[in-house]
């Protein structure tokens, strides 16, 4: 008989952290879209490489907000345990 292990339960907060920050990242990126077709300045301010266009600046924006978000997040959610259904809505209804 092998012996059994004790499996500790860890905190789902910095997963749920990264969730929500994955669907903020996405709803950024379609929010740049929206600004960049609908105002030409805003459409030359993300063109950051010419080759790609404004496609640069809407990645690298929707990046930016994925990144800080999870920061912000997994410092708020560290540690803790959290009901993952309400933020996995959250996630979708962002995405």
């Amino acid at each position: 008989m092998a012996p059994q292990t004790m499996h500790e339960e860890l905190p789902n907060g910095p997963i749920v952290a990264a969730l929500i920050a994955g669907g903020l990242g996405s709803a950024t990126i379609g929010l740049m879209t929206v600004l960049a077709e609908a105002s030409p300045s805003i459409n030359n301010a993300l063109n950051w490489w010419n080759p790609a266009g404004p496609l640069t600046g809407k990645t690298l924006v929707g990046v930016i907000a994925f990144f800080a978000s999870w920061i912000v997040l997994h410092a708020i959610f560290r540690g803790r345990d959290v009901t993952f259904a309400p933020a996995a809505t959250i996630a979708l209804i962002l995405l």
